[in-house]
């Protein structure tokens, strides 16, 4: 079986990303040959073009960091794995690989998509919300009642963080633009200009302090907005924005973060530091919880209690463009990448 792929040769600018048409190897026993329907653009590329991702395979390598598609075979031979079936539709979170039409993938990553819902919704809820119903139920483990802040609350997953903090029964304060403060409102948030003197904004909006802060910008951002926890609060470092364009190693911000977080973790009062990562831990662990809060996570979709934001779809051959938009900073919700869609998919 052939498959179109992008791949990343090197650091480069976008304009340096190849296409490639491969011969796939049999999948493996536990592995599933997936006909790929959509897949998503999101900030971990931006990271890994500039070599500012930790943890990815030597160059080259086929970016994409999730999928949603249709299972075409087993390496087992069978037309049945467990739970899943040839022909369902599934999506999974791979790190790398999605940028294809065609990708083999580890069973224990594939989540069932359920019926009434399409690709191109599952995967505005792939990445994005298992991120935000993690940091929401498995982190912070928000409770009713609760305060919460969402940095960048139109972004691809503040918009389900906002969502999925509401649905736990949180009040949430959402970062953004004053052109944005409409769609923050609509999602159910209090919106707050995230330019000037934040922390003096929110002591207004929040007196009390926050029970939650999640925040992807960085260090700068987790010293400025700490003060503002409750001293049961927590915030959680899952992004870090404002060193994309660094030089220099690309774990150092990472280890500075970490070493501050865990200082302040020492002190009394100061509530705690958490840094989350969809991929962390173990394959065994990490691979049946993220299955099932992507199933939990689709199941909202499905009820209608939860959506994605989608800012624009692609063919799989425009990806440089696609991922041009995403790094432009002017898009809202997430972009995805449709194999075998035309331009008039755009």
């Amino acid at each position: 079986m052939k498959a179109t792929e992008v791949v990343l040769t090197s650091l480069g600018e976008p304009e340096s990303l190849e296409f490639r048409r491969r011969d796939l190897p049999e999948p493996g026993a536990d592995e599933a040959l997936v006909r790929v329907e959509a897949t998503g653009v999101s900030f971990a590329e931006q990271q890994m073009r500039r070599g500012r991702y930790p943890g990815v395979p030597p160059f080259p390598f086929v970016l994409g960091y999730d999928l949603i598609g249709v299972i075409e075979s087993f390496g087992n031979g069978s037309d049945q794995h467990g739970d899943l079936r040839v022909g369902q539709r599934v999506g999974a979170i791979v790190k790398v690989g999605g940028w294809a039409d065609r990708a083999i993938v580890h069973v224990g990553d594939l989540a069932r998509v359920p019926d009434g819902v399409t690709a191109e919704q599952a995967e505005a809820l792939a990445l994005n919300g298992v991120t935000a119903y993690q940091l929401v139920h498995r982190v912070t483990k928000v409770r009713p009642g609760q305060t919460v802040l969402v940095q960048g609350a139109t972004g691809g997953v503040g918009t389900i963080l906002v969502q999925v903090a509401r649905l736990a029964g949180a009040h949430v304060v959402g970062t953004a633009s004053p052109a944005k403060h409409a769609l923050v409102e609509k999602l159910g948030a209090t919106p707050v200009d995230y330019r000037g003197d934040l922390p003096a904004k929110l002591r207004e909006v929040a007196p009390d302090g926050f029970d939650a802060i999640f925040d992807h910008v960085g260090p700068s951002s987790m010293r400025a907005l700490q003060p503002l926890l409750k001293p049961s609060g927590t915030i959680v470092s899952y992004g870090s924005h404002e060193t994309l364009n660094a030089s220099g190693s690309a774990y150092l911000p990472w280890v500075k973060m970490m070493l501050r977080g865990l200082l302040s973790n020492l002190l009394p009062g100061r509530g705690k530091w958490a840094m989350y990562n969809v991929m962390a831990g173990k394959a065994e662990v990490r691979r049946p919880q993220v299955k099932a809060d992507f199933e939990a996570v689709l199941a909202l979709a499905k009820s209608g209690e939860l959506h994605g934001e989608i800012a624009a779809t692609y063919p799989l051959d425009q990806a440089v463009e696609a991922l041009k938009l995403a790094e432009s900073g002017r898009v809202t919700g997430k972009i995805l990448l449709l194999p075998g869609a035309d331009e008039s998919a755009r």
